[in-house]
């Protein structure tokens, strides 16, 4: 015999109730449970340290002042290297051009290679050696960035991090020195021969060994470019017969090579994240803006780009940016934004450092600790997170293992 029909529908009804009470059951039971983790694990931060865990629908698992506009430090080099991404492709190749003139002087026209390195400028030389074989003046062209850029946060002192940047620099504008059994100053490294140019500079500065920002002046970053490129021409077999100077690509000038970098785009953006490197970073920034808006470029068109892709790609606002390293205490995000980035930074999420569990990008500053990245819970789903921290960043180790602890 058929039963009621009313009495059927009830118990669906009643089936699906359970049902949906198990599955409610099933998602609140750990993020309760994260929860209650995650309020231990916040415990000892104060008022202007945040954090944020954010699962992969966008659902924040863990929270201490979200919305908190923080000092990002490096992690900043995030959103450099996802706005670098969006404006030239992974796959773009910075390129440095050559000309000759009806003087036969060879004029170097720089775009901001940020890997222009020793080794560059060589198979640069050997390339070069096969079209021309004697010049007169060695000119190099760094009109492509500003004479006068001035990148907020960054000092004077002789660390790599300080180094200055231009759109005509060789090894990072650094050297790497050491000391023979004799005491004597030489390079540190084969591929780089320690010129007079640099070693009266570095000998000037007392410099026993290390890397080392050898100047802060524009001109003489350029001047040192040149004169390496001349070492490795002349070993080429190729003759200057004039000196080595700035100056403007001419109009009248031929272009005889296009000397395209070595390293993609993604490699540079690597290096970057994997170095904190913020010579590299903000060649990168300031390559953006002239890209964008044409050259000179500037910090003010670095700026404009990020805060336009920030807003109009990303879906944020109130992003301050002041340069593209974190070196300024003028940039300020909040875990809330820096989640936001992270979300869209995803694809590319392998250009990060790398260890068990974590792919991250450090971010430090005088009373400033900083971490954001991806972490994987305890059945491997991976979460964004950004954990910015104050006078308490010596316990940032700690707080991310038990974070990671208490995800599910």
């Amino acid at each position: 015999m058929e039963k009621d029909p009313e009495k059927r529908l009830r118990a669906a009804a009643l089936g699906i109730r359970i049902l949906m009470g198990w599955v409610l059951l099933w998602w609140v039971l750990p993020v309760a449970a994260t929860v209650a983790a995650g309020s231990r694990c916040l415990g000892a931060l104060q008022g202007g340290e945040a954090v944020l865990v954010s699962a992969p629908s966008s659902r924040a698992v863990l929270a201490r002042n979200e919305s908190l506009g923080c000092v990002p430090a490096s992690t900043l080099k995030i959103l450099t290297a996802f706005a670098a991404i969006h404006e030239m492709g992974l796959d773009h190749r910075f390129p440095t051009d050559i000309f000759l003139d009806p003087s036969r002087n060879l004029i170097v026209k720089g775009w901001g290679d940020p890997l222009l390195t020793s080794e560059s400028l060589a198979d640069l030389a050997h390339r070069l050696s096969g079209r021309v074989s004697s010049f007169n003046d060695l000119v190099m062209d760094d009109t492509y960035f500003d004479q006068d850029i001035r990148i907020c946060g960054r000092g004077a002192s002789t660390n790599p991090y300080d180094a200055p940047v231009g759109a005509l620099c060789a090894n990072f504008n650094t050297v790497c020195v050491t000391r023979d059994g004799r005491g004597r100053l030489v390079s540190a490294e084969p591929e780089t021969p320690l010129i007079p140019f640099a070693y009266e500079k570095v000998r000037a500065l007392g410099v026993r060994e290390g890397r080392v920002t050898f100047t802060h002046e524009r001109a003489e970053a350029t001047y040192y470019a040149g004169h390496l490129l001349r070492h490795f021409l002349e070993k080429e077999g190729c003759r200057m017969l004039g000196e080595v100077r700035r100056g403007a690509v001419p109009a009248d000038a031929e272009r005889v090579l296009r000397f395209e970098s070595a390293f993609t785009l993604e490699t540079v953006l690597e290096r970057m994240l994997e170095f904190s490197n913020n010579f590299v970073a903000n060649q990168v920034f300031i390559a953006m803006g002239a890209r964008r808006y044409g050259a000179p470029g500037t910090v003010s068109k670095g700026v404009r780009v990020m805060e336009d892709i920030a807003s109009n790609v990303l879906d944020l606002d109130g992003i301050r940016i002041a340069e593209g390293s974190g070196l300024s205490r003028e940039n300020r995000l909040s875990p809330l934004q820096m989640i936001r980035i992270l979300e869209a930074f995803s694809p590319y999420r392998e250009l990060l450092r790398k260890k068990p569990g974590m792919l991250f990008k450090t971010g430090t500053l005088t009373g400033v600790k900083n971490l954001a990245g991806y972490l994987e819970g305890q059945s491997g789903i991976s979460y964004a997170f950004a954990v910015f921290l104050g006078p308490s960043g010596a316990q940032l180790d700690g707080l991310m293992d038990c974070i990671r602890l208490g995800l599910p």
